[in-house]
């Protein structure tokens, strides 16, 4: 069962977030940024290489515009392969535990798993930036010598940067399974 809601940013950029629910104790939740638009991608091209041009009859050397080029290239795979996010997800199993996805523009995928027994809480977080209050979402870990104590804290949708709207869905999906295992009896 899958169902996808329309949300905004904290920068105002629509988003979507994509719920499915694979059975009780395992929960995928996936947000989607906007694709990359081709409109602003070849408005920067052509910008460089107008420049470029402009240099070339300056100065009359043809490696103006070949290194123009070559740079905009470079800087079009270093963009879409390191910096632009097209989907995170966070696939949250109750017995294992949560996988936090980041899938590239590019295709390349980066996953971090945290193991069930290491998490001590989903929470909502504030933080002020820039003269307002955003919210994120994150994962309190449990160190291991307080077991009241939290040792990392690992922020979660950080490319796509979702409304406190839409963190309060997936926080309460979150908080569904962490219960679940809270009241499930232990086995030893």
């Amino acid at each position: 069962m899958a169902e996808e809601r329309r949300f905004l940013s904290a920068s105002g950029v629509p988003i979507a977030l994509r719920r499915r629910q694979h059975s009780a104790s395992c929960r995928e939740l996936a947000v989607r940024g906007p694709r990359l638009q081709l409109r602003s991608l070849s408005a920067a091209t052509s910008a460089v290489w107008l420049a470029a041009y402009g240099l070339f009859a300056l100065c009359e050397n043809s490696m103006v515009l070949s290194a123009a080029i070559f740079i905009t290239l470079i800087g079009l795979i270093i963009y879409l392969h390191f910096m632009k996010i097209d989907q995170e997800s966070l696939l949250v199993i109750g017995s294992l535990g949560i996988q936090v996805t980041s899938a590239y523009a590019s295709g390349k995928e980066s996953t971090t798993f945290i193991e069930m027994g290491q998490v001590k809480d989903v929470v909502i977080n504030e933080a002020i930036h820039m003269q307002k209050v955003i919210y994120y979402l994150c994962i309190l870990l449990q160190d291991p010598e307080d077991p009241e104590g939290v040792s990392e804290v690992v922020p979660l949708f950080q490319s796509s940067k979702p409304r406190l709207d839409c963190l309060i869905e997936v926080y309460k999906s979150c908080q569904e399974i962490l219960e679940q295992r809270k009241t499930a009896p232990q086995s030893s």
